[in-house]
């Protein structure tokens, strides 16, 4: 889908040049921000909007200031215009919400290179939404079966759903608080936080928005609908949701209740401290400061979570506290209390601890320093818990976002993360990616499936696993393609070995599903600069190329020829766009080609082929510049500007007299599954005063290879207001013998490569002697194309083939001579 800009500009020089420059794009332009507004509402939605800061007429600041209030800001990406002297009013727009500034007078280069950053940058933002999207119902899952409170994208105040669109809140978080998810929405966790808690759980939480701290965990109190509160231990983690993404973070929460108030009737009673410590789910402690955390006092509490007896660690008897904690979080934890004690702050800390048996398990520390009233420290006092089962929830999480969900290979977040990390290193280190492209998938699902095709996936899935190693690592990069990274390389040799090895695992499995395999490699440098997204797309070039490479071992290498390829695959879209932006539209031109009646060589009508004349590449062969357009969309406004022009030649041939011939013209499939398709065609036709004798529609067979139904019904409609229906190429697609009799046609036009071999052996002859019988018997009319000589000539006359068209008689005609023929 092309990128929709709107151009808010009260300079009509302005937005006439920025439409000229930017003619890949779908632009709209307006004179004031009312009118943009007003655009907005009624064309939208668009992609971007570049703004002229300084408009008569609301300005851009007001522009900005109401399309923020009406939510409109997080799908739009606005980039604003102003001159060289207006820092201010650049900082001011950012500030705003703008996420870019052009400076008048605007550079070309530099306008579209931003243009093209952004729309990467929003392609890239659909992709996060689209993936978070596939995550939600296994993610909903974990949060339905976990014992604990689970927030994702919590937000601090209250915010409207199209604000805040990630928040996902559990039933057990809603039983904690006593709020429903919608509820807990429009309030925001600020307003139900205790006042005495809240400046502690801001100072965490603005550290961990600015990226200073990872996350979080503290006790809080919520406020309840019926006026009492509820004590939770909340724990805060930063995910990766979107960048642009306010509340990128997940909270998880334990009614702690019973524990404060354990707690609480602690501090009140001592005489009651040994009934109270006995519930408590984990242990109390008093300890030294010292060495070895020299217990002093540990509650019952110990032997279920340690495995020791509290006796045992009492005075280090048998086992000083210090051996306990896990060795990797010694350090940290002493670290940790030497900066709270001085500011007789709380310690909240997660580490692991290894029991009696060997086992080790997650453990919460809350404690704090007891000093006299000397102000010197006595003692630690706190408790430990056992969050063994919400640590693992969360490593769940995380396994989660970074594999995928049905053969639990990590997957293309994963290997973006890691391809960054890699091509930031700059030790020169040679590196390769190499995509394993799977054709005809969604052919398996059609036949035999969903879940079929998923078991086929996960077979192939671990037949690659196998070839891992230390320094070749894979991903499931999308439905039908797995990726290898190549940490290191040593030589193209090594890459080609490692491809055939697969290729010959694979085979045997893949042909039974009648699968091609392709393997597409690009490989490159730490030290280079590289983009991440480049390689990717380079890669995925390279195995298509690969698939098309079936006789031998299906391998691309992504090299110079393939860049240039690329760069003249870029040239021939930007004409075309500008042929359908009415620049330069003489380039796309129509030649017409007689076709003729085989028993007296009579003129009966055209085939209108397109020619396109580049300005830089000369002429561009048909093949290549159409299925520029069909892979770029651009067959739509080409096919109408083609159509146009054939019943343009037609009016011109009505003019001179000519009303008994017609005109035959390619229609691509993506043409024919256009919604409008049928009314466009008509529609046109009544504007020329065409009737349907003088149209004839020429698809390729292979059109029926999928989407039949739908393609079919169009011809139906088409063929009842007596336009006439041609295949074209017919016997080198898709095979619709079998089901011929339901197709909407009335003609087909044998394949060229079927009358070259009419010169050939007999049987070659047979078989197309046996479509000219068939096509008769239901009732078609045959035409042969690519007739040169007269002994083809002569064998379609023998097999009563009805029409001929080739070099024989004429080549294509430029549509001025095409009078001198006739007259």
């Amino acid at each position: 889908m092309t990128t929709r800009i709107l151009v808010v500009d009260d300079s009509s020089a302005d937005r006439l040049m920025i439409k000229s420059m930017l003619g890949h794009y779908t632009v709209q332009t307006a004179s004031n921000g009312q009118e943009g507004l007003a655009l907005l509402e009624a064309e939208g939605p668009f992609d971007m909007v570049i703004l002229d800061i300084n408009m008569p007429v609301m300005n851009g600041f007001e522009f900005l200031e109401i399309i923020k209030q009406k939510g409109l800001l997080r799908n739009l990406r606005v980039m604003i215009l102003t001159n060289y002297d207006e820092n201010d009013n650049e900082i001011r727009g950012l500030q705003m919400g703008a996420v870019d500034y052009i400076r008048k007078p605007i550079q070309l280069e530099s306008l579209i290179a931003r243009i093209e950053i952004h729309t990467e940058l929003l392609r890239m933002q659909k992709l996060l939404e689209e993936e978070f999207s596939k995550q939600t119902q296994t993610y909903n899952k974990i949060y339905q079966q976990a014992p604990i409170g689970i927030a994702v994208s919590f937000n601090r105040e209250p915010c409207t759903e199209d604000e805040n669109p990630y928040i996902n809140i559990n039933p057990v978080y809603e039983e904690i608080t006593g709020y429903s998810s919608e509820m807990l929405r429009r309030i925001g966790w600020e307003t139900l936080t205790h006042p005495d808690d809240i400046s502690e759980n801001l100072h965490y939480y603005e550290r961990m928005v600015l990226g200073e701290i990872e996350g979080y965990t503290m006790d809080k109190r919520f406020l309840r609908p019926d006026g009492t509160y509820v004590w939770v231990n909340m724990v805060v983690s930063k995910i990766d949701l979107h960048a642009n993404h306010k509340y990128n973070h997940v909270s998880m929460i334990q009614d702690i209740t019973l524990r404060k108030e354990a707690e609480q009737r602690l501090m009140e009673s001592e005489r009651s401290k040994s009934v109270l410590l006995s519930h408590l789910p984990g242990l109390a402690y008093r300890c030294k400061y010292d060495e070895n955390w020299t217990m002093e006092f540990v509650s019952d509490g110990a032997k279920e979570l340690t495995g020791y007896d509290p006796e045992e660690l009492l005075h280090n008897q048998a086992i000083p506290f210090e051996d306990i904690i896990g060795v990797e979080y010694r350090n940290t934890l002493r670290k940790a209390w030497s900066e709270l004690l001085p500011l007789r702050q709380t310690l909240n800390a997660e580490y692991e601890i290894v029991r009696k048996d060997g086992s080790r398990i997650w453990v919460l520390e809350k404690g704090q320093g007891i000093f006299n009233g000397e102000g010197e420290l006595e003692a630690l006092e706190g408790i430990i818990l056992d969050v063994t089962e919400k640590k693992r929830m969360e490593e769940n999480l995380k396994f989660q976002m970074a594999h995928d969900s049905w053969t639990g290979i990590r997957n293309q977040y994963s290997l973006d993360k890691v391809l960054t990390g890699e091509l930031n290193r700059h030790d020169g280190s040679s590196k390769a990616l190499m995509a394993v492209n799977l054709s005809y998938l969604h052919v398996v699902t059609l036949i035999y499936g969903y879940h079929y095709t998923q078991d086929l996936i996960k077979k192939i899935a671990d037949t690659l696993l196998l070839y891992c190693s230390s320094d070749k690592s894979l991903y499931k990069f999308q439905d039908n393609q797995f990726v290898f990274y190549f940490h290191e390389v040593s030589s193209k040799e090594d890459i080609l070995q490692f491809a055939k090895d697969l290729h010959e695992s694979l085979e045997n499995l893949l042909l039974l599903e009648r699968i091609n395999l392709g393997f597409g490699v690009v490989e490159f440098k730490s030290h280079q600069n590289a983009d991440g997204d480049r390689l990717l797309k380079s890669m995925l070039i390279a195995s298509e190329k690969g698939l098309e490479n079936q006789e031998q071992l299906p391998i691309s290498f992504f090299d110079e020829e393939m860049e240039a390829g690329l760069v003249r695959e870029e040239e021939i879209k930007k004409e075309l766009v500008q042929i359908t932006d009415h620049i330069n539209p003489e380039r796309l031109s129509l030649h017409y080609q007689p076709i003729l009646n085989i028993k007296d060589h009579t003129i009966v009508g055209f085939e209108a082929l397109a020619r396109l004349d580049s300005i830089y590449l000369g002429k561009v062969s048909p093949v290549e510049f159409i299925a520029v357009a069909e892979k770029s969309k651009l067959i739509i406004p080409i096919g109408e500007r083609i159509i146009d022009m054939a019943l343009r030649f037609i009016k011109r041939l009505y003019h001179q007299g000519f009303t008994t011939y017609w005109v035959s013209i390619n229609i691509s499939p993506i043409q024919l599954l256009k919604e409008d398709f049928c009314a466009y065609l008509l529609n046109a036709m009544s504007l020329y005063q065409v009737s349907p004798e003088s149209i004839h529609i020429e698809i390729t067979e292979t059109v029926f290879s999928s989407d039949y139904d739908d393609i079919n019904r169009t011809l139906g409609v088409l063929k009842a207001h007596g336009i006439h229906i041609s295949i074209d190429d017919f016997g080198t697609g898709y095979s619709s013998l079998s089901r011929e009799r339901e197709l909407n046609i009335n003609c087909l036009k044998i394949d060229k490569s079927f009358i070259d071999k009419l010169t050939e052996k007999e049987e070659n002859s047979a078989i197309t002697g046996d479509i000219i019988v068939m096509a008769h018997r239901l009732g078609h009319t045959v035409i042969a194309e690519g007739v040169e000589n007269e002994k083809q000539l002569n064998y379609l006359k023998s097999h009563q083939c009805d029409l001929v068209q080739g070099y024989y008689f004429y080549k294509p005609i430029e549509e001025d001579k095409i009078f001198d023929v006739l007259l």
